[in-house]
């Protein structure tokens, strides 16, 4: 079983460069490019086929059909995949669309394009750590692409049980 990050991105060369940026996380952490709403639950049905776990969503607002927000949204409302965690990077969206994705879809955090690579990393890899805290899943097989400050008081509970 593995952590995924879906990168939802139209863009075909920031989506590319999104991937990228994630490349250090990328040995221990699934990392789902798409295109698309459409794609994205493409995306979805792969995981569940695999037993792999949807994590984190990293979404641009402006989509083609329809937008970051509402797919956030969607995914909220989702028995399975409401507990993932949510980011919307974008430069695009306006303060309605930000309070929506705040209110509806339980944004998790917001970047804003163009980023730092850096950051992006940092903000994935804290995601992908409130995840795996959250849901209690055993940290240990991902521990790289975690915080590991954040986890050790968890591993170090479990001698105690």
């Amino acid at each position: 079983m593995k952590l995924c990050v879906l990168v939802l991105e139209d863009e075909p060369a920031v989506r590319e460069a999104l991937v990228r940026d994630l490349e250090p996380l990328a040995d221990v952490v699934r990392v789902e490019p798409a295109e698309d709403v459409p794609d994205a639950h493409a995306v979805l049905a792969e995981l569940e086929a695999d037993g792999d776990l949807l994590a984190v969503v990293l979404a641009d607002h402006r989509l083609p059909g329809t937008t970051g927000v509402e797919f956030l949204v969607e995914m909220r409302e989702d028995d399975a995949h409401g507990v993932c965690r949510k980011v919307l990077v974008t430069g695009q969206a306006d303060q309605d669309d930000t309070i929506r994705a705040v209110n509806r879809a339980g944004l998790d955090h917001y970047i804003a394009k163009p980023w730092d690579a850096d950051e992006l990393v940092a903000v994935t890899r804290a995601q992908l750590t409130a995840y795996v805290l959250t849901t209690g899943i055993d940290p240990l097989p991902h521990l790289r692409a975690l915080d590991a400050a954040e986890v050790m008081p968890s591993l170090r509970g479990r001698g105690d049980r």
